[in-house]
């Protein structure tokens, strides 16, 4: 893998564990400074930091204080991945709305108070790598994840949003959107029926892997994207279709 992040500060929010470890492995791959951003497992987060050279750092971005601290503390951050999320899934006649606003703020809520904290930085510096990580649930809707859904559509919106802000200051926003990948917090809300059924479901008849969405993420961070903004880059097996 090229060493294009080479000098460069990554963020990657939900860093520790999953699809989160994975990306922030790939961009340390590249040469990246990367900072394993945690909410609650600190194990996870200093396992991956302590495994890929990096920094495990807690916050929890749904707070924008605490956002504005952390990225004071870091410094000039050059790579954004916003990939903190959560689920709390029920039919939406069942569901609290303690569960759709903690949804919200932490999968969409969260991607403004970090973007919004290192813009300033990736402006003056006149280069910067903002990359969102969706759903393709955001695309197609589930019954089920109203809150969920409604906040990986928003992140696609704020993606096409951001890319149109900064994009003469060279600053790239994009995001990807994963279908179904096994990790710890897809294996909380679906069975392994409902899992089976996905991959039915899917052309190329496989689960998705953490590395899958890694490497999307990657090339999205790297010189050779660089004409690629605004854009969604749906990493799903062909299930959207």
């Amino acid at each position: 893998m090229s060493k294009d992040l080479e000098g460069k500060t990554a963020l990657v929010t939900g860093g520790g564990k999953g699809i989160g470890k994975a990306i922030s492995g790939a961009l340390a791959a590249m040469g990246a400074r990367v900072i394993v951003n945690y909410r609650g497992d600190a194990g996870a987060a200093e396992s991956t930091a302590s495994e890929i050279g990096g920094e495990a750092l807690q916050c929890d971005v749904s707070d924008g204080a605490a956002v504005a601290a952390m990225v004071k503390s870091i410094g000039q951050v050059d790579v954004l991945v916003n990939n903190a999320g959560a689920v709390r899934d029920n039919l939406l006649l069942r569901m609290k709305e303690e569960d759709w606003r903690h949804v919200i703020e932490t999968d969409l809520t969260s991607a403004f108070h970090t973007t919004k904290a290192v813009l300033m930085g990736m402006m003056r510096a006149r280069w910067g790598r903002v990359v969102n990580i969706s759903s393709v649930v955001g695309i197609t809707g589930n019954a089920g994840q109203a809150n969920y859904a409604a906040a990986k559509a928003g992140l696609i919106a704020f993606t096409k949003s951001m890319a149109k802000e900064v994009g003469s200051r060279s600053i790239t926003v994009n995001a990807v959107a994963p279908g179904y990948v096994r990790t710890e917090l897809t294996s909380s809300s679906m069975t392994e029926e409902m899992m089976q059924a996905v991959v039915e479901a899917t052309p190329l008849k496989r689960e998705g892997t953490v590395d899958d969405i890694a490497a999307a993420v990657a090339f999205l961070c790297s010189q050779r994207a660089g004409f690629i903004t605004g854009h969604t880059l749906v990493v799903d097996g062909g299930l959207s279709i």
